[in-house]
């Protein structure tokens, strides 16, 4: 009897999904078994035990992602690619939206207002200075979001209504890379789950409470379809196997506002036990089929042809 395949889950500071998905996988005795992932040092090249691994926490922890691209080096199937989802960052990610024909709110990435300690002034001469500040609140807008570039989870988003509180803001932030972003008067607000690329659940979301709604109706057809193709066109572009993606709708447009999230909310408590079935479901289902029949992850990277 062959032995089972091994999917491992990498996790960080969630205590529902992670075992309710072990459990859900476990239970099917589909050939496939799944556990927690343990490290404690990895040699170069040391092969990987795991068919897949599913990453819900290397964004903060620089580790997991270095054993996770030795990962993928030896075959096993990541969710999400570490090579791909490291690379990306919201600027380019709206960028590509509006290449690939999706709504999207008018954006200027900005200069760091703080640079490392060593960073001489002569290192900074192909930057402006001072900014042309009434230029980029003409183009964006007020009110406008300022974001980090390479942030989530909702930290260092602040919503400035005049040019002096622009400023202010900005000149608090440091080192980090930071965006302006049209502010979406929104009459309607979905944030997705989305699962395998195709797999998308359009849930009706508050931002302001920052609370899940389970309403089965809360989209017409057309627009519901819309937000689905959208979403669909956003994983597949980026090579996400796991994100959450959220459409401000004003006027009947979806634009979207947030959408490069490698690993999605999926608290129960949060996203509520009807969303949560469904999470831990079909992201089972994605576990499963891609230890049991895996697409060439691999060989999607430039280096593999060396190999």
């Amino acid at each position: 009897m062959a032995e089972p395949k091994k999917v491992g889950l990498i996790v960080g500071r969630e205590w529902s999904f992670p075992p309710a998905f072990i459990e859900e996988v476990n239970r099917r005795d589909a050939g496939v078994v799944a556990e927690y992932v343990k490290l404690g040092g990895t040699r170069a090249n040391e092969p990987c035990p795991y068919a897949v691994i599913i990453d819900r926490i290397s964004h903060e922890i620089p580790y997991y992602r270095t054993y996770l691209k030795n990962a993928v080096l030896q075959g096993t199937y990541v969710i999400n690619n570490p090579f791909w989802w490291s690379a990306d960052d919201k600027f380019f990610g709206t960028s590509l939206a509006a290449k690939l024909g999706v709504a999207v709110p008018r954006t200027v990435a900005l200069p760091m207002h703080d640079y490392p300690e060593g960073v001489v002034s002569e290192s900074l001469r192909n930057l402006e200075y001072p900014l042309n500040w009434e230029a980029i609140v003409e183009y964006v807008g007020l009110p406008a979001i300022l974001k980090d570039v390479w942030g989530g989870g909702w930290k260092h988003v602040y919503v400035v209504h005049s040019l002096e509180e622009l400023i202010d803001r900005y000149n608090q932030t440091g080192t980090l890379a930071m965006m302006l972003q049209e502010f979406i008067d929104w009459d309607h607000f979905v944030r997705c789950i989305c699962i395998g690329q195709e797999e998308i659940m359009p849930i009706k979301y508050d931002p302001r409470e920052r609370r899940y709604h389970v309403d089965h109706d809360h989209l017409s057809p057309e627009l519901g379809q819309r937000v689905i193709q959208d979403a669909r066109t956003l994983n597949r572009a980026l090579g996400y196997d796991m994100n959450s993606i959220e459409f401000a709708i004003r006027d009947g447009v979806p634009y979207a506002i947030d959408f490069t999230n490698p690993a999605p909310d999926m608290d129960v408590n949060s996203i509520t036990p009807h969303y949560f079935e469904w999470a831990v479901k079909t992201m089972a289902d994605l576990a499963i089929d891609r230890a049991l029949n895996p697409p060439p992850q691999r060989d999607e990277m430039r280096w593999a042809r060396f190999l």
